[in-house]
């Protein structure tokens, strides 16, 4: 990760034989001569960067790049533009054609070598940010695989808690870490015994406690990895179901020692509860719906965190109409419009 060898593009060969010398040890290469060759090694190998000559005959090089662009295989392809061409025009026009960076003939060993390590580390932390989105949607999905009140909840009620999150004084970083956090708060679920979890009526008291453990299961899974978004996730799986006055479970904290990422998706979690269609109910009138998290405010909630929600509720509604507009009949969520 990145994979994918880095395609080196110019119509003299002497520039790809230096190519080859400056990166050929550390770094699998494919040549090209001209822009139709890149095309069809760019879809051959998937390279994980491209270095591109502009002037080039037939096709040049910003060609190559709006033809790669156009192409949904390789249109994620950064690509560093290399010439001799040094005017701010021509800069211009390769940023605009899609190019990420510029590099001036004659080429400097060194500056070619650091900028293709910077820009191969990007191509690395973006695979890695696909990766956590990737599990974010999988362990999302899985807490409520066999749960009725699915939808597009666990999306939206993230939302909510960055909103929330941004209001009580969190910096947009961490409100984001938790908007991703937020919807494996049920991972713990798929530990949970279908005849429980599907189980029409009112729950015995042996299986509500079983229930409940679906907050430790859920930790005991996020927790094992150390990475700052899945250790978040872990503790607001843990504590999402505890209460301001120490009626909550697992372990009956009371005000501040619950978490203050638990406390907001708390609130969040019940707003969306009661706000929506559920397989259950129809959705609550809105204002009943403050009245009531306004009634819990002391009790199962905090109250800050209760004030600070009714006051951020227009932002509020516009995330509840974004992703109402997304939900489809079936619960499946629309692709976001470009």
């Amino acid at each position: 990760m990145p994979t994918g060898p880095i395609l080196c593009v110019d119509d003299e060969p002497n520039n790809l034989a230096l190519f080859r010398q400056i990166l050929g040890e550390d770094h699998r290469l494919v040549l090209a001569r001209d822009g139709l060759q890149a095309l069809r090694a760019a879809e051959k190998h998937s390279p994980s960067l491209i270095l591109l000559d502009v002037e080039m005959p037939g096709m040049d090089g910003y060609e190559v790049a709006w033809a790669l662009k156009a192409q949904g295989s390789t249109e994620h392809i950064p690509i560093i533009f290399v010439t001799a061409l040094d005017r701010e025009v021509d800069e211009r026009t390769g940023f605009a054609s899609g190019g990420v960076d510029y590099i001036t003939k004659p080429v400097s060993p060194f500056i070619l070598r650091a900028r293709v390590n910077t820009h191969l580390s990007l191509v690395r932390t973006s695979a890695l940010n696909r990766s956590y989105q990737d599990a974010i949607q999988m362990l999302g999905i899985a807490g409520h695989y066999n749960d009725s009140d699915t939808g597009v909840h666990i999306w939206r009620m993230a939302a909510y808690a960055r909103v929330l999150a941004e209001t009580v004084g969190w910096d947009p970083e961490r409100a984001r870490l938790l908007e991703q956090a937020a919807p494996m708060h049920d991972t713990g679920k798929i530990g949970i015994p279908d005849e429980i979890l599907k189980k029409p009526g009112k729950l015995s008291p042996r299986e509500w406690n079983t229930m409940k453990r679906h907050t430790e299961i859920g930790f005991e899974i996020l927790s094992r990895s150390k990475a700052p978004l899945f250790q978040l996730a872990a503790e607001v799986a843990l504590n999402h179901h505890e209460r301001w006055d120490g009626s909550g479970y697992p372990h009956g904290l009371s005000g501040s020692q619950i978490p203050e990422s638990a406390r907001i998706v708390a609130v969040a979690d019940v707003f969306d509860a009661l706000a929506t269609r559920r397989p259950y109910k129809d959705p609550w009138p809105l204002d009943v719906v403050i009245s009531k998290i306004t009634e819990d405010s002391g009790s199962h909630f905090e109250p800050r965190m209760v004030d600070a929600f009714l006051a951020c509720m227009p932002r509020i509604l516009q995330v509840k109409t974004h992703w109402d507009q997304r939900e489809t009949p079936d619960g499946d969520v629309l692709p976001e419009t470009p």
